[in-house]
């Protein structure tokens, strides 16, 4: 197993393993994207939403269960 800083080490066991046993662990990812490997987030809010001082005490709490999503993307016309 090797470790790093940031965690797993994807990248250098993706390139010890075959071209085929990275593609069959793709290909897993891909097919249970919205099963095993699905988030699920209390709430979703913007940037600008996630800077604002009630939304903050809020997510601040880190509560167990309770994922907040940042999207920077969201309200943009």
């Amino acid at each position: 197993m090797a470790w790093g800083v940031g965690g797993w080490l994807l990248t250098g066991f993706l390139q010890r393993v075959s071209a085929e046993r990275a593609q069959a662990l793709r290909a897993r990812v891909a097919a249970e994207i919205k099963t095993t490997f699905a988030s699920h987030y209390t709430k979703e809010v913007s940037l600008a939403e996630a800077l604002r001082l009630d939304e903050i005490a809020i997510y601040s709490k880190q509560a167990t269960g309770q994922k907040y999503l940042i999207n920077p993307n969201k309200n943009l016309a």
